[in-house]
């Protein structure tokens, strides 16, 4: 064999030793690491499932302490009416009643199944004024939790918490699938085990544990997981070996691939330098009532702003965000930019939403909810004056996923919008296994409205199903006056186009909002007024024409 053969061996066995000693050595780093980095894991994870729980339960005792306020103490007909009223103000509440001291149902909404049954113990003389326990809601099949709230003659008002106030993301892949996590009120109620579904029986002592309690309310968290999936996070050192034995190839294609790639390195660096440099701006399209006239809010859209003033249409940049990542950034800035734009106004008029577009991407882990809540929680727009937009055109990859962030989203009070109904992958199956609280008609539907009796027909369509299923319904893309007043047969009151604006940017669309706060000027009556004069044009010209 030549002396170059034996020269090559040589480097490939000093390479794979160089890399063998400090996997070796980095191997017991790695696994106190991972038991480190798995237990502070664990430990906010149940910190979370704490702090979600007790805010939870500390809106509920508000909720209960209000009505008394208010004396909606009884049974009567408007009391339930204020009951039901409360409970669609509240989305972390689905069943709320009162109970003589017996604990028995005197009057529920929605109604139970259950007729003379008890659902909380015998009031006694030193209970508390609040009180915390579970209840089976036989008209759901489910568990959950129960807060009651006493009243002067023994009586107690009821509120059932919603089992998706807990529907939280609990941690990172390698914990999610192989963890066992409880939650319990007191000693001996279960209120929820949301991560058993998929796990096999940890056996042994083959698993670490943390365990969290509320100093406020009667709540603990346990939570075991499996040491081996903890340990699985040491064995992508393998890959170290892999690399160090075929360095020199490496670097002898990535050298190549370089060479190649620098000019799309180069179109990379200006693009982040554009996301760093604030070049991504939010335009503002208004949102109008078309009976009344009156501003309900906007959509936000991105724009792209160089700096010499010109823009760039969004159908250039946003298919090479979306597949870069680059839109995560992107949507995270112009959310923060939306609240230097619109926080005033907005804290002035609570009524007004914002609508902020996500793509699918948004739903492969639950990285959006911390960064809504980041951005809006203590800020001028609250929470309650968002809404997600979540578009059908691209599918969802992980469906339950996506219902679970969907779920948390709207615990927090924001709103989840399906943006392009009726073009897209999901249809139906969004509407059903979502949870949307608002439709959004598409232009391409809108468009043809009296011209083509088919696109009527679809329009009623979705308007009766939105109708049907309780959601909120928007027409996107509207143009022509015609086109509002048949939407107005069909019964939606929401609409946003080019009639009324084209998405300006924020000073332009602060200005339309305070025309119309100012009564300065009402879109519609605008419009109605213009049809009017035109109608009334053409009938002069008619009748000239009769009397020649």
């Amino acid at each position: 064999m030549s002396r170059h053969y034996f020269v090559f061996v040589r480097a490939i066995l000093v390479a794979l030793g160089l890399a063998l000693l400090p996997l070796l050595i980095g191997n017991m780093i790695l696994e106190n690491f991972a038991m480190h980095q798995a237990r502070n894991e664990m430990n906010a994870i149940a910190d979370r499932y704490i702090s979600r729980s007790e805010a939870a339960i500390s809106d509920v005792v508000e909720v209960l302490r209000q009505m008394q306020v208010k004396g909606l103490t009884s049974c009567t007909r408007q009391n339930q009416g204020e009951f039901e009223k409360t409970l669609s103000e509240n989305v972390i509440i689905n069943a709320i009643g009162i109970v003589d001291h017996r604990g028995v149902p005197m009057c529920y909404v929605p109604a139970q199944v259950r007729r003379g049954s008890s659902i909380l113990p015998a009031l006694k003389p030193d209970a508390p004024r609040v009180g915390i326990g579970m209840s089976w809601m036989e008209y759901q099949g489910i568990r959950t939790a129960l807060v009651s709230w006493k009243l002067r003659n023994g009586w107690r008002l009821v509120a059932n918490i919603s089992p998706t106030v807990l529907a939280i993301e609990p941690g990172p892949d390698y914990l999610r699938h192989a963890s066992e996590i409880e939650v319990r009120l007191g000693r001996d109620h279960v209120w929820v085990n949301p991560a058993n579904s998929n796990l096999p029986v940890i056996m042994g002592s083959n698993f670490i544990e943390e365990f969290a309690a509320s100093t406020i309310y009667p709540i603990n968290v346990r939570i075991r997981s499996d040491r081996n999936a903890v340990m699985s996070l040491v064995g992508e050192l393998k890959i170290v070996a892999v690399i160090a034995c075929s360095g020199i190839a490496i670097f002898l294609i990535a050298l190549g691939v370089w060479l190649s790639w620098k000019p799309e390195k180069d179109a990379e660096d200006d693009f982040v330098a554009s996301i760093r440099n604030n070049e991504f701006i939010p335009y503002y399209q208004p949102v109008v009532d078309i009976v009344t006239g009156e501003l309900q809010g906007c959509e936000m859209l991105m724009r792209w702003q160089l700096p010499n003033g010109k823009m760039v249409p969004p159908g250039q940049f946003m298919t090479y965000a979306e597949t870069s990542g680059h839109i995560f950034e992107m949507t995270r800035s112009i959310m923060r930019q939306s609240i230097d734009d619109l926080g005033e106004l907005y804290s002035k008029h609570p009524e007004l939403k914002l609508s902020v577009n996500l793509f699918a991407g948004h739903f492969n882990d639950r990285s959006i909810v911390d960064d809504l809540l980041d951005i809006y929680e203590d800020s001028p727009i609250a929470l309650n004056q968002v809404v997600m937009e979540v578009t059908e055109r691209q599918p969802l990859e992980d469906i339950d996923l996506a219902r679970k962030i969907i779920a948390e989203l709207q615990a927090h009070g924001i709103r989840v919008a399906l943006d392009d109904v009726g073009t897209g992958h999901g249809g139906l199956a969004y509407l059903q296994k979502l949870g949307m609280d608002i439709v959004k008609i598409d232009k391409m539907f809108i468009d043809p409205l009296g011209s083509e009796e088919n696109a009527f027909r679809l329009v009623d369509a979705i308007a009766e199903l939105a109708d049907t299923m309780n959601m909120g319904i928007i027409a996107e893309g509207v143009e022509k006056y015609e086109q509002i007043v048949l939407l107005r047969e069909l019964g939606v009151s929401s609409a946003q186009g080019y009639i009324f604006s084209k998405p300006p940017p924020a000073r332009k669309y602060l200005e339309f909002a305070e025309d119309i706060f100012t009564d300065r000027r009402n879109p519609v009556k605008v419009l109605e007024e213009k049809k009017e004069a035109s109608d009334a044009a053409l009938e002069q010209v008619a009748s000239q024409d009769s009397t020649n």
